[in-house]
């Protein structure tokens, strides 16, 4: 009787003096948090797919952990934040409105495509974006909010002539959108990861293959750059003549911005390469569909 007693005890029906035992407390709930695809992310923040994907872009709506095939996933905590922001949801859609071309940046800036198009060559304004359009020119897209902002900020650029380093760069036929963009892209991909690995990936993925070939000798480390190399950009064309117009967007053209990033490569990997993780560790968790200048 005892024995039965004492194993009635143990399964938290009564002590063995017929007392009823304190039931176990319940175990935390261990659940992980629901993820949502980034189109039913943009429906229910009430963003078209472009709005949502630049939101993403800029910081704005932060990714949470990624599917098994690498495709980003957002927590309802995050569209939570987002929601509860002061002036949610118009200020947020007034914060990633881009006009595209001469034409329309023309209009936001408050100046005539001419000098609009004069400015963004000579680097005081930066592209957000970019598109192909059907004669494979490339059609640059800013932000809104920026165009205004650098209105009220440098009103005497609106009018009058061009300062000599301008006319100097007109003269030589300069063009500092690509390289401006490939920056700004750039800086807000080193922005979404601390990982080591990926950041040295983002700055290969805008180097020559030569020059990563110089940089990373190891085939191994060049796989796992690949490997977490960042996809191209939304709006990033399909369509293989297009592509191939877009992808020279992607890549540092001028020998100082190629030694920029060079050099910013070889100091990542410097790092990467101390911490514990190898590369094939990296290599292994990517198989799994992990993801840890101006």
């Amino acid at each position: 009787m005892k024995v039965q007693a004492l194993e009635r005890a143990s399964a938290g029906r009564e002590t063995p003096e017929g007392v009823r035992a304190e039931q176990p407390l319940p175990e935390p709930d261990a659940r992980p948090p629901e993820l949502l695809s980034g189109p039913r992310a943009a429906g229910e923040l009430g963003l078209r797919r472009g709005e949502f994907a630049r939101a993403v872009q800029l910081g704005l709506v932060r990714p949470g952990p990624r599917a098994a095939g690498g495709a980003a996933r957002f927590t309802r905590a995050e569209l939570d934040r987002v929601r509860a922001a002061e002036g949610y949801p118009q200020a947020l859609r007034e914060r990633v409105e881009t006009v595209a071309g001469a034409d329309a940046g023309a209009r936001a800036l408050g100046t005539g495509p001419s000098r609009f198009t004069r400015l963004a060559r000579c680097g005081h304004l930066t592209p957000v974006g970019y598109r192909i359009n059907r004669y494979r020119a490339v059609v640059w897209l800013y932000l809104a909010a920026e165009l205004r902002e650098f209105a009220a900020r440098e009103p005497g650029m609106l009018s009058g002539a061009a300062p000599p380093e301008d006319r100097e760069m007109l003269e030589a036929k300069a063009d500092l959108r690509p390289r401006r963009w490939r920056g700004r892209h750039v800086g807000l991909l080193l922005r979404r990861t601390a990982d080591p690995w990926e950041r040295a990936a983002v700055l290969a993925s805008v180097l020559p293959e030569q020059q990563v070939r110089q940089a990373v000798p190891d085939p191994a480390e060049r796989i796992v750059l690949a490997a977490l190399a960042p996809p191209p950009p939304y709006g990033h064309p399909q369509v293989p003549a297009a592509a191939a117009v877009a992808g020279r967007l992607l890549l540092a053209e001028p020998p100082d911005e190629v030694h920029w990033y060079r050099t910013s490569l070889d100091f990542a990997l410097t790092g990467a390469r101390g911490r514990r993780n190898s590369t094939g560790e990296r290599g292994q968790s990517n198989s799994t569909g992990e993801r840890g200048p101006t």
